[in-house]
């Protein structure tokens, strides 16, 4: 079985080699300890009292120390024979080597074998994390000077006098040539009962991986039932693993996940493969099957390839134990190959989806590219800037009809000023775009081009003042921008919609030429967007305390180009954003869409987060989105989400979202978590609705042992996805504070 922890406390007892040289050079007590090198052989002796016979014996007692290196030896009394190299030490024995320690009344060893015992032994060691780790046997026993052996073993990560667990192990051997321990007949001890059992277990000593079975999840699903899942890790090589979990669900059957991952030089990848025989509910067979590689081809080559399948519409919803996965309604299927060199690149793309199906309502079937070609360039030349971006796509459908689209963009940009605290950059392109139809074209879409030219300026200054408020400084800036655009108007009626929509309104979209995502469409425009920002900033951190942003986009014509009604009096809508870092604990997001013509918010979303510190945090939300159909499918939606301390050691955590138009919560999550010294217990509820009808719940019951192992069903990605802002208790993160607020 592997478990997560390490040993490293293993490394003290390679202070028994340095005996062997004990001859070298000895030196009588001082008062002064010397300044010791890690690398430094010779070895030393301090005691109240030294007295040796030439080559035959040294004999130390009092305080006695020996040291060699960074490796010590405290005991009250040290005999050692020079003739046959025992060497014997009683009272109060000590061994210590960095930040690790091993202690017990005596210790005898050969110093020539490394043949050696001591009894009731204990030991302590500092991790890497900053925890503290202990432990205790019966006997150590020395077969050479590598190889370890304990009698009747323990071993926690809890502070001394709490022995909440302890793994327990009847022998373990400890071979520090391969660096792997090996225990026998291990249990683990949770309040004094024992809760796990294995007769054999191995695992590495200096963090390297190693094969073996990991800690059992189990847990209860809606659709699944009770579940037990069993993984076992293989350690096929440095650069190759595997890991196989049966997962027994009560209801369903046993379900075989497969994970192969491989890593080689410029290359890696991941292999996936769960099936299901016999799905006791559905009485048919159910996989889900995934390749994903990323190879360096050198050169500037690249290539990746990211392959998904599943048997069934439904497999996700079915087995699926994330909120992100059960929602999934395209698989992706694609294989790229890449090519870079600095100022230009290239691509060729081939690219399919597999569309999941809801029983209640079709879900659209995309567009294949079989291939999408890309060419991209930019070069400079003084203040200006020549680009291309062309594209080449076959675009295939099973219905819809299909056609070939190739499309040239070339443009030049040049910078008339271009300096930290101001710009002005106009630019002037030309579109060129070719179709060929194919297949499934039932109303005899004719061959055709489209030409455009496309002219924009983007301008913008950057104004910066300090102040003072109190003992704490500021820098406030001003930021205005005005961002032209001037596209004639061409009739693109007639024209395939193959990959492209109208792009949704946010401040991104009102500082680009089109407005339109993709390339079926490029909307005429004779529109300028003026914005500003605004930031102050703490002069102390640089942090971000507070930002308003402000933009609206003008039309000087009504555009003819649509996917959706247009704005008819040339105003768009106002965006307005306002947030920042507060203080330390308090961070403030928040947006409004405003429509100056029906004088009426399109959507509006509020986001206040405290976070005093790691463990203590609420988010606050508000979120709404106006149907633009107008059918009354307005989106209005709270969401409050938590993790705070109660009481002694227990904290609540929860996430709730209520649809206000709904009257009904769409996700709910609530459960505590109890965070001891040396372990921790989660108790998580949840249940979040996936279509309009269906919704998903599980239960979440963990307990994790302090860097050995966590038994149960795992809630972290549930509670990290859930609640922004989480932190895993049992770890030791950073809470310094940034800047002069509070």
């Amino acid at each position: 079985m592997r478990f997560c922890f390490y040993l490293p406390f293993l490394l003290v007892f390679l202070s028994f080699s340095l005996l062997s040289n004990a001859a070298d050079v000895i030196l009588p007590a001082s008062s002064v300890s010397p300044a010791i090198s890690s690398t430094d052989k010779t070895t030393y002796i301090e005691a109240q009292t030294v007295e040796g016979k030439k080559d035959t014996q040294i004999e130390a007692q009092g305080e006695v120390e020996m040291q060699q290196g960074t490796q010590k030896i405290f005991a009250d009394h040290v005999l050692y024979e020079q003739k046959t190299g025992d060497l014997s030490a009683k009272g109060s024995v000590r061994l210590e080597q960095l930040n690790e320690s091993v202690s017990g009344p005596d210790l005898k060893i050969n110093t020539t074998t490394h043949i050696g015992e001591m009894t009731t032994p204990t030991f302590e060691f500092k991790q890497s994390k900053g925890n503290s780790a202990r432990g205790s046997a019966s006997l150590l026993s020395t077969t050479g000077p590598t190889y370890y052996i304990f009698d009747h073993a323990t071993y926690t990560t809890c502070p001394a006098g709490e022995d909440d667990w302890l793994l327990h192990m009847s022998r373990l051997d400890l071979d520090r040539e391969s660096q792997v321990g090996t225990a026998h007949n291990a249990w683990v001890q949770f309040e004094g009962v024992p809760i796990l059992y294995t007769p054999w277990m191995n695992f590495p000593l200096d963090g390297h991986r190693s094969s073996g079975l990991l800690g059992p999840v189990y847990g209860s699903t809606a659709s699944g039932g009770v579940e037990l899942t069993v993984p076992f890790y293989w350690n096929i090589a440095p650069n190759f693993d595997y890991t196989i979990a049966p997962r027994v669900m009560d209801k369903r059957g046993i379900l075989v996940e497969n994970e192969f991952r491989f890593m080689e030089s410029g290359s890696s990848g991941v292999i996936q493969y769960n099936e299901i025989q016999n799905d006791r509910i559905s009485q048919t067979s159910r996989y889900f099957a995934s390749f994903q590689e990323s190879q360096n081809l050198g050169h500037g080559f690249g290539a990746t390839v990211n392959l998904n399948r599943v048997s069934d519409n439904t497999y996700f919803q079915d087995l699926a134990t994330t909120v992100q996965d059960t929602t999934q309604t395209q698989l992706l299927n694609e294989g790229v190959v890449s090519y870079g060199a600095g100022w230009w690149s290239a691509s060729v793309r081939a690219q399919t989806f597999q569309t999941l199906q809801d029983a209640l309502g079709d879900v659209a079937v995309p567009y294949q590219s079989m291939p999408q070609i890309t060419l991209s360039a930019q070069k400079s030349f003084s203040d200006t800037s020549v680009s291309m971006v062309n594209e080449f796509v076959d675009f295939r459908h099973p219905t819809l009809v299909e056609g070939q689209r190739l499309v040239l963009y070339p443009s030049v940009t040049y910078s008339l000023l271009n300096d930290p605290g101001y710009y002005l950059k106009p630019k002037l392109g030309l579109h060129y775009t070719d179709y060929e139809m194919g297949n499934n074209n039932s109303t005899n879409i004719p061959n055709t081009g489209r030409t455009i030219p496309i002219f924009s300026l983007d301008s913008g200054l950057t104004l910066e003042r300090d102040f003072n408020v109190g003992k704490y400084e500021y820098v406030q800036t001003l930021e205005p921008r005005i961002y032209y655009v001037r596209i004639p108007y061409l009739n693109q009626d007639l024209l395939p919609l193959y990959d492209t929509s109208q792009a949704t309104i946010g401040f991104p979209q009102f500082f680009t030429e089109n407005r339109f995502y993709g390339n079926d469409r490029i909307g005429d425009a004779n529109m300028a967007t003026a914005g500003f920002t605004s930031r102050l900033i703490d002069g102390s951190g640089g942090v971000e305390r507070l930002h308003v942003t402000l933009a609206e986009r003008f039309s000087f014509t009504t555009p003819q180009v649509n996917l959706v009604a247009p704005d008819l009096n040339g105003r768009s809508d106002v965006l307005v954003s306002v947030g920042g870092k507060v203080t330390n604990a308090l961070t403030l997001d928040s947006s409004l869409d405003y429509d100056p013509n029906s004088h009426l918010s399109q959507s509006f979303s509020a986001t206040l987060s405290y976070k005093p510190e790691a463990g203590k945090l609420m988010n606050l939300g508000y979120h709404f989105a106006k149907d633009p159909t107008n059918t009354g499918n307005d989106v209005r939606q709270d969401d409050f989400s938590a993790q705070w301390p109660l009481f002694w050691h227990w904290y609540a955590v929860t996430r709730l979202s209520y649809s206000v138009q709904d009257n009904l919560l769409t996700q709910r999550l609530v459960g505590l978590e109890y965070n001891q010294s040396c372990w921790m217990l989660r108790l998580i509820a949840q249940k979040f609705k996936y279509s309009a009808t269906q919704s998903s719940s599980g239960i979440f019951i963990q307990l994790e042992l302090n860097d050995l192992v966590a038994l149960g069903s795992d809630p972290l990605s549930a509670l990290r996805s859930s609640i922004p802002g989480y932190s895993k208790l049992n770890t030791n993160p950073a809470t310094t504070p940034v800047g002069n607020s509070p």
